[in-house]
């Protein structure tokens, strides 16, 4: 059972071995392993300016997304763990209901909400088609956060005369820094590489690096692709590593004490 673990921990990423391989290949398809070894779709990938708008809009979205939602997470959390316990849990079924549905269809709700607000094809429309994707993953650590928070801390504060807003900012927002710094870059990480959804809200004069890539492939399968994907790839896996340097990835599996 070990090995077969073992073998399983080793194929996971051989599909990212091979799209990174493919990316070196002299020739003009894709192709593994490589007949020659060339930097030409790199250099093709930063010099093309489709590329480079796509990247920019993915990542000015992304940052967008992630402190929106985390602020929206952390209210949320605040209000219903303080004030409205009895109602947490209905509020966490809503809040992970996105979950329970295709992306596909969430992308055909999507365009037909902002079809009639008139939005689609504009940046706002991808932000808030974004930020209900996102919101499970934002909640989830923020709300573990503010679970660790001790009461006594607070109630000591407000004893010496501490404004709820004073403690807020001087008590709690520290101590849950782990779990709002786990929510920027995680929900950073998924609104940047969310496609399905963003596909159906797209226009002429916006479109994202996933979507840009989805279509690139339909017209032309040239290793540039291989060559955006890997850096896509790359990233990811940075912000992956930041994420687990700062904060850690605790947050998505501890359970909550009783």
């Amino acid at each position: 059972m070990k090995t077969i673990g073992i073998v399983l921990l080793l194929l996971l990423p051989a599909p990212i071995f091979i799209v990174f391989g493919a990316s070196f290949n002299g020739t003009g398809y894709i192709q593994f392993p490589p007949e020659s070894w060339s930097l030409r779709w790199y250099v093709d990938a930063f010099t093309d300016p489709r590329w480079g708008r796509a990247v920019l809009t993915s990542l000015w979205i992304a940052a967008v997304v992630a402190t929106l939602i985390t602020a929206i997470s952390f209210l949320a959390a605040y209000f219903t763990l303080r004030y409205a316990p009895r109602i947490s849990g209905w509020l966490e079924l809503a809040i992970f209901s996105p979950l329970f549905f295709p992306h596909a269809s969430m992308g055909v709700a999507a365009v037909a909400l902002m079809a009639g607000m008139g939005i689609v094809g504009t940046p706002i429309a991808i932000i808030l088609a974004h930020l209900m994707v996102t919101i499970p993953f934002s909640y989830r650590p923020i709300h573990v956060a503010l679970k660790s928070v001790d009461p006594d801390l607070i109630r000591a504060a407000e004893v010496m005369g501490a404004s709820e807003l004073r403690a807020l900012w001087d008590i709690i927002l520290p101590i849950c820094r782990s779990g709002i710094l786990t929510s920027l870059l995680f929900t950073g990480i998924i609104s940047f590489d969310e496609v399905t959804v963003t596909m159906f809200l797209i226009g002429p004069d916006i479109t994202t690096l996933p979507v840009q890539i989805f279509t690139f492939i339909q017209d032309d399968a040239s290793p540039v692709l291989a060559a955006i994907s890997t850096l896509s790839v790359v990233i990811t896996f940075l912000a992956i590593l930041l994420l687990e340097r700062v904060a850690g990835l605790s947050f998505f599996v501890q359970r909550q004490s009783s």
